[in-house]
């Protein structure tokens, strides 16, 4: 693999904190951008899709895979999706895996394991190596109100060079919708990615000035 394919690839995983309609939104993007995603989907964050999205998704990898790809129009093996001890994965070594990551959205439970180098999951690894191996990490957590316990974790990770981007949007650009929120999260996403979008104007940009 070339240093070019891995760039071109990126690991997203979901765990089990509300805000499932960030993590679709943001894998159609990637998609979009043709971008590889290796896909993480924790068991809680199955039930948060189901609650939150009303979405049933298929249980076998290579299912979701296959429904994923033809839901957002993905080219063949553009999406692809581990299980959560399917420790040969190119997720699970510093030869193999992506160099960026993001896990959308992020629950204290990941952040605390991941935090202490626990790795007992697939995702849990899947960040210990990108923090080991210095690639680009994004946690999007989304708690609320935060303990010290979060806020402690929170700054060991970010000290490692880990981006911290809770799941806050912004109202300056006067949204209308909920799409219009969500947008504007995977807007900052896509940006710190350094991936082109067109979802959010960034600011100073998105009116004529007078």
């Amino acid at each position: 693999m070339t240093e070019y394919e891995r760039h071109q690839q990126i690991t997203l995983a979901l765990s089990g904190a509300s805000g499932a309609p960030y993590a679709l939104a943001l894998l159609q993007c990637l998609v979009k951008a043709g971008m590889q995603v290796h896909l993480l989907v924790s068991s809680a964050a199955r039930v948060v899709l189901a609650t939150e999205q009303g979405e049933q998704w298929p249980g076998k990898p290579d299912q979701l895979a296959a429904y994923l790809c033809e839901r957002y129009g993905a080219g063949p093996g553009q999406i692809r999706v581990y299980g959560k001890e399917e420790w040969f994965s190119p997720v699970a070594s510093g030869s193999g895996a992506p160099r960026r990551m993001v896990i959308c959205p992020c629950s204290m439970g990941t952040v605390a394991s991941i935090a202490s180098g626990a790795s007992d999951n697939l995702i849990e690894r899947a960040a210990d190596v990108v923090i080991k191996e210095k690639g680009q990490l994004i946690l999007v957590p989304r708690e609320s109100p935060l303990s010290e316990i979060h806020l402690e974790n929170l700054l060991k990770l970010a000290r490692l060079g880990v981006t911290i981007m809770p799941a806050a949007p912004g109202f300056y650009h006067q949204p209308k919708t909920i799409e219009d929120l969500v947008d504007f999260m995977v807007a900052r996403i896509l940006d710190h990615l350094g991936l082109d979008q067109d979802l959010v104007a960034r600011w100073g940009y998105g009116a004529e000035r007078s």
